[in-house]
């Protein structure tokens, strides 16, 4: 395949999304280059000929951060760094440079939700007193029943979404696992420093984000606390930063919902750029089983038209299995029947047995 010209350093096209085609991949478990049995950045860099010929043009990273890895990454210890099993900033920079080289796009992941209870931010928060800076973080609370309308998402492993903190004597919130504390995006400090955050891989080259769990990102009372109009503030505030001072780059929204909630993150064009479709996914297996179109068709009638300048990510899997979230429990019960017969390969509300592509 031709490869592009030395110096270029991303996509001119600022719609190249609404065609992309994308390969997940993790850092740890593609290109080991010296041989310690983990992957690193180097070794990846070493098969981007190889992902080039697949006829890919995007490659989307999970996380690669520092992290203590309770979450397969997605709990963060450092926003603005490179874990040392996968190599250095130095590593990452020349695979974003090698990538663009050869004309394929990079997206990475930007977790805001949420923190790893070992980031400096959460350790100063806990250590903080109470109505500080610092502390206000972080959602606190004296007791585990403020918020009693928000559903439990990780129903298999969590039995509340507050925890207790020993060193700081309160509850924080958390709408995943108790070890990842929420950050408080109702306070301006905190949209302020994860902006920073956003700019600085921006800054490194990267072309795309994809923001991981986004509906949660604000909370009010007597609320579900998913979708909130607070939440699309801050989506359209960090969107204006990327208008304003980069081009042709991409927000791509990881919100489980179902498509005429997710299509509010579209805006009017100036919040995501991109929203996976997830009750299509396990629709498509449906349909293969039953050898019927009707699924399919039922889905996509039930989709709301988007702007113009946005495009739904359409997907088989990705790392999140085949999430069964977006399906009746008459049709998680037909899926559990055909692909996952065995309990053991169901986990929480999905199938994480593998299937081939």
């Amino acid at each position: 395949m031709a490869i592009k010209p030395k110096g270029w350093m991303g996509v001119e096209d600022p719609l190249w999304y609404k065609d992309a085609l994308i390969y997940q991949l993790h850092v740890k478990a593609f290109g080991d280059s010296n041989h310690d049995g983990i992957g690193d950045f180097r070794g990846l860099t070493q098969r981007l000929d190889y992902l080039q010929d697949l006829g890919v043009d995007t490659l989307w990273l999970m996380p690669f951060y520092p992290s203590p890895l309770r979450d397969d990454g997605y709990d963060i210890s450092d926003y603005q760094n490179v874990h040392p099993q996968y190599g250095t900033l130095a590593d990452f920079r020349n695979f974003v440079r090698e990538a663009h080289h050869r004309g394929l796009k990079v997206i990475t992941e930007l977790v805001i939700n949420h923190t790893s209870d070992q980031h400096p931010w959460f350790q100063a928060a806990r250590n903080a007193p109470r109505g500080s800076p610092q502390r206000n973080f972080y959602l606190w609370n004296d007791n585990d029943d403020k918020f009693p309308e928000t559903r439990i998402i990780f129903t298999d492993t969590e039995t509340s979404n507050w925890a207790w903190d020993p060193v700081a004597e309160q509850y924080y919130w958390h709408r995943f696992f108790s070890h990842q504390p929420d950050l408080n995006h109702n306070n301006p400090a905190v949209v302020k420093a994860v902006t920073k955050v956003m700019r600085f891989w921006l800054d490194m080259g990267v072309d795309g984000l994809r923001l991981d769990a986004i509906p949660y990102l604000c909370v009010r009372e007597g609320t579900y606390n998913e979708n909130l109009p607070e939440t699309h503030a801050v989506i359209k505030q960090m969107r204006a930063v990327v208008d304003k001072h980069y081009r042709s780059r991409l927000f791509l929204a990881e919100a489980n919902q179902w498509p005429e909630d997710v299509r509010d993150y579209f805006g009017d064009g100036d919040e995501c750029h991109m929203a996976y479709h997830f009750p299509l996914m396990p629709r498509m297996y449906m349909a293969i089983a039953q050898e019927d179109r009707y699924p399919i068709v039922e889905i996509l009638e039930q989709t709301p038209d988007i702007p113009d300048n946005c495009q739904w990510a359409v997907f088989l899997r990705n790392h999140d299995e085949l999430t069964l979230e977006m399906v009746t429990d008459r049709e998680r019960d037909y899926m559990y029947r055909t692909y996952a017969a065995d309990p053991r390969m169901r986990v929480n509300v999905g199938i994480r047995r593998r299937l081939a592509p």
